[in-house]
């Protein structure tokens, strides 16, 4: 881009799948990146392209650590913190390790661009809204949440405290803060491993395996390409009036996942059953889930001029094109 400056970025979980798609744009554009990562749920390989660029650096390490977050913090213009714990699957299964990573992780990275005075980008998520299945949901639409026992909403919970911490910062210290909520987010690097639906289900259909819709299959969701959340987050890096918001990012194409499942059996041309398992099954008891989640994307698009480039279609073609790349390099996972 002619003309602009070159920003140091930190990007906290810089190897997961969207970290790594957020490190490649920075980089493209001409600036400098350093991405931090446990290499727990993300991976070396996400960042095949970044290593080739000399303005990259890689760091193993945990936002956990105070020290290590502090000194990366100083060296740095803008924080991205991405990392956390994802994935319904991971979340419920270790309950405990994501509330400590989503709370004193977020409170280590924010305090530290505090002490630096660093603008700092949040990376939230649409369980913020709970239970509301009402829709599209908007930045202000409340949030409904079940019992503190289940563990869904814990997690729900620990991202708004994320969010609160942010807004505090802002508020009351000057922080410049802005806060993204992510919805169902798909594309290239994703992994099928946290229970993340496309992956899965493509998964499933190519190895001609039962292909598990969980509840009735009625509940609707909508999948944005990873290369569109970019784009936005990029678009809100460079807006100085986005500091102090919150905003959503997602695409508004609805559909059912039992609908869902049945284009991703129909696209692999796959023999595969579809089955119904009761969520008590999938989650354990007590699990409970939202009937439809639209996110309300205006107020993002009025600040940025930003508009999703990629359907549905585009977003599957991408997720079986991987998912057959990740076959051919292992075909013993091709049976079941």
């Amino acid at each position: 881009m002619p003309g602009r400056t070159m920003t140091r970025y930190l990007v906290t979980g810089g190897a997961g799948f969207i970290g790594s798609h957020v490190v490649d744009g920075l980089l493209a554009r001409g600036d400098s990146v350093t991405a931090l990562d446990t290499l727990s749920t993300g991976q070396l390989s996400n960042l095949e392209i970044a290593r080739t660029f000399p303005n990259f650096r890689f760091v193993h390490g945990s936002v956990l650590d105070e020290l290590m977050v502090d000194e990366l913090v100083h060296q740095c213009d803008v924080v991205i913190h991405m990392a956390a714990a994802v994935g319904v699957k991971l979340v419920v299964e270790q309950p405990l390790k994501s509330l400590t990573t989503n709370i004193r992780g977020s409170q280590v990275v924010i305090e530290a661009a505090h002490r630096y005075r660093r603008k700092i980008l949040v990376t939230s998520t649409s369980e913020i809204y709970g239970k509301n299945s009402s829709g599209p949901l908007d930045e202000a639409a409340d949030r409904i949440l079940g019992s503190p026992s289940v563990v869904r909403w814990a997690y729900s919970t620990a991202k708004a405290v994320d969010e609160i911490l942010a807004g505090c910062y802002h508020r009351e210290r000057g922080l410049p803060t802005i806060v993204v909520r992510l919805f169902n987010t798909v594309g290239p690097r994703q992994s099928h491993a946290y229970g993340m639906v496309i992956p899965r289900l493509v998964r499933q259909a190519l190895r001609n395996e039962p292909v598990t819709v969980f509840g009735d299959g009625r509940q609707t969701r909508c999948f944005a390409h990873v290369a569109d959340v970019v784009d936005a987050l990029l678009r809100l890096l460079d807006e100085s009036a986005a500091i102090g918001q919150t905003f959503n990012i997602g695409s508004a194409q609805e559909i059912s996942i039992r609908r869902l499942a049945e284009t991703i059996k129909s696209r692999c041309e796959s023999e595969s059953p579809i089955k119904l398992v009761p969520y008590d099954e999938a989650y354990g008891a007590g699990f409970e889930d939202m009937q439809r989640r639209v996110p309300e994307t205006g107020k993002l698009r009025a600040l940025t001029g930003w508009a999703p480039r990629h359907s549905l279609d585009d977003v599957l073609s991408d997720a079986i094109a991987q998912a057959k790349r990740d076959l051919e390099k292992h075909p013993e996972l091709v049976s079941p």
